[in-house]
């Protein structure tokens, strides 16, 4: 049927009007066509014929396993969130020449100062100091700082140095001699100083424009060796500094500061010891050349009234310090010292000093000090002192 239908359309599409002689072409070209039409059928029933044949089942994929991923490693701001800042401050000390009795050894690793510090909540932050030297390991400070007190003030409870004056705040690390000045050992009690547990509240109070004027009183304890002793609870000693600073220039700035302390005797329980102290800095630094030169002078003066079982004592005693940076890690300074002693006034000492700092990196400094000591017996000392100090870890900023 289908290939009688082709043939007619075909012979349909031809006009009536061809000429005879065309039809023997025409005829031959319905031949080919009607034997073309046979194959295609041919080849349609051929594939009819044949059995449907399933396509084959696609082979199985395995599911591609998810790409490893390697652990995230927490940044090191988050991994130390809750650990505090943790450092360790190495002073190790050398002397040699005559000490008449009263020097250091010959070598001694002399403190090992760890700290840790860290802010505790948005109130409050928290400063822990560990000092490891030969004779064992001793709590040099460690307190809690309430920040965010109402009026301005600040509070502070721990164990802390105490401040009187500026020497006596001071970590061994951020001297700028290797040992501390006479009036110190002679009548605020050495290294330690006057350092107890205790509450310390300060504030900032109005002042003229560019002075910063601060406030601080404390109260201890009143255990200081050779200082201050508490013979009963209520035997307490108190503190109280005020500082004053300002700008001279933009290059340049002073810090003044008086102290008063006043605690019991170690000699007796109704005995009563004051220091009255005066501090004075003066700091210059060129904004320009700041890294290069610098110039500090710093001085103290404290008076004492010390009872004693027959008689009042009021020795006095003071020193003056400069220190110049002459280029970018080297710095030479001199001090000067006069002190009388707390048991008895009227024997004085006096002493010299030169200094010469190299600073190789912020971590690490080498120190050395030549010191002439005249005792009040009449006893003369000359001595080279040398000092290597070294830091490892973040150590937070100190008081300015």
């Amino acid at each position: 049927m289908r290939r009688t239908v082709l043939v007619l359309a075909a012979i349909w599409g031809i006009p009536a009007s061809l000429p005879a002689q065309d039809n023997a072409e025409l005829l031959n070209r319905l031949k080919s066509m009607e034997e073309r039409i046979r194959a295609l059928e041919a080849e349609v029933q051929t594939l009819k014929g044949q059995k449907a044949v399933a396509p084959a089942p696609a082979p199985e994929i395995a599911p591609t396993p998810p790409p490893e991923v390697a652990p995230v490693q927490a940044p090191a701001s988050a991994s130390k969130v809750f650990n505090p800042d943790m450092a360790v401050i190495g002073d190790f000390l050398g002397a040699a020449g005559q000490s008449a009795g009263r020097g250091t050894p010959s070598l001694e690793m002399h403190e090992s100062e760890a700290s840790f510090q860290a802010v505790v909540d948005p109130y409050a932050r928290a400063d822990f100091f560990l000092s490891f030297g030969e004779q064992g390991v001793n709590l040099e400070e460690g307190y809690l700082t309430f920040t965010a007190l109402p009026a301005g003030l600040q509070l502070r409870t721990g164990k802390m140095r105490a401040a009187f004056g500026r020497v006596n705040t001071m970590h061994n690390h951020v001297l700028s001699w290797v040992d501390r000045p006479l009036v110190t050992g002679n009548l605020l009690g050495g290294e330690d100083g006057i350092n107890d547990a205790g509450l310390s509240l300060s504030r900032i109070l109005p002042a003229p424009k560019n002075i910063f004027l601060e406030a601080t009183g404390q109260v201890f304890r009143g255990d200081s060796e050779g200082v201050f002793r508490s013979w009963r609870r209520s035997d307490v000693s108190t503190v109280g500094h005020l500082r004053g600073y300002g700008d001279i220039n933009e290059s340049t700035n002073l810090d003044l500061g008086f102290s008063y302390a006043r605690g019991h005797s170690p000699q007796a329980a109704s005995l009563i010891n004051q220091f009255f102290g005066l501090d004075a800095t003066l700091r210059w630094k060129p904004l320009r050349r700041s890294i290069y030169h610098s110039f500090t002078t710093r001085s103290e003066f404290v008076w004492g009234r010390a009872q004693q079982p027959s008689r009042v004592t009021t020795p006095f005693g003071y020193y003056i310090s400069t220190d110049y940076q002459f280029a970018r890690r080297w710095f030479v300074g001199g001090r000067f010292d006069r002190s009388g002693r707390l048991t008895d006034s009227s024997l004085l000492d006096t002493g010299g000093s030169l200094i010469l700092t190299f600073w190789p990196s912020e971590f690490s400094q080498i120190r050395g000090q030549l010191r002439r000591t005249h005792y009040g017996e009449g006893q003369i000392a000359d001595e080279l002192l040398f000092q290597f100090q070294f830091s490892i870890g973040a150590h937070g900023a100190h008081p300015f």
